[in-house]
């Protein structure tokens, strides 16, 4: 007979990367389950350099706030990865503070996680319900998405998501190179070492309050050539592993002659 695990279980650390969110943050945290998977959900929003009360609200809504200065969006995510490691979850979600995405779908980017089916989820909005995104969002979003899925040769449908879960190895091996966004770089960096990707449908509503992390020119200049440096590295680590194959399969070809 199986012996049950001792102690309580190991929570679900779900994090919030946040800047000028005082309208919003406190409803978002709200709307999260308490438990997804059977796991304690624990809250911890990363406050990048807000000028409002986004810290003093996510406090007063029972999260864990750590303060990080306005270094942006990919500093912001990697300190959430960091935090969120440290306290040995089973799992690591997060999303955006800004109610475009649901927390109710929380439970559904993790239990793959738990599971053991996947190490790296993606919640897609283009699986799921999309009620409101301009077109030239929608139009970037499938570029940019298209063209990741050709270079990692996976069928991504939603490179751009801001709501993703991995598992406790994958935010440990996590590395996000620069600081002003994530998303691309992170799904090449995560493919390149090996991790299982899966996707799962969201829903994704419009933002009311606020403005984005990020803007279009300078999101194109920063983050298109962090990806092609990526790939530049995937390509010489797959360069090298193909060397060394072929220089064993030599050893043993010349030995197996002798």
């Amino acid at each position: 007979m199986p012996t049950p695990p001792s102690g309580p279980p190991r929570p679900v650390v779900w994090f919030l990367p946040a800047r000028d969110e005082e309208a919003t943050i406190a409803t978002v945290l709200a709307r999260a389950p308490g438990r997804v998977a059977g796991h304690p959900v624990v809250p911890v929003v990363v406050d990048d350099g807000s000028r409002d009360a986004t810290a003093r609200a996510a406090a007063a809504a029972g999260a864990t706030v750590i303060r990080t200065g306005a270094r942006g969006l990919g500093a912001a995510v990697r300190t959430g990865l960091a935090t969120a490691v440290a306290h040995d979850p089973v799992a690591v979600a997060f999303c955006d503070a800004d109610g475009e995405y649901a927390p109710e779908d929380l439970d559904a980017l993790v239990t793959p996680i738990v599971r053991g089916e996947a190490d790296y989820v993606v919640g897609s909005r283009f699986l799921g319900a999309i009620d409101r995104m301009h077109p030239h969002r929608r139009l970037g979003n499938r570029v940019l998405t298209r063209a990741l899925a050709r270079l990692t040769g996976v069928p991504i449908t939603d490179g751009q998501s801001g709501f993703r879960a991995l598992s406790p190895a994958a935010a440990a091996a996590a590395e996000i190179a620069h600081d002003y966004n994530y998303a691309q770089v992170l799904t090449v960096e995560l493919l390149r070492k090996g991790f299982r990707y899966h996707e799962v449908p969201i829903s994704y509503s419009f933002r009311r309050h606020g403005r984005s992390f990020v803007r279009l020119g300078p999101y194109l200049r920063h983050v298109v050539p962090a990806v092609h440096r990526e790939l530049r590295r995937a390509r010489a680590a797959q360069s090298s592993t193909t060397c060394a194959a072929n220089a064993a399969r030599a050893r043993d070809h010349a030995a197996a002659s002798t």
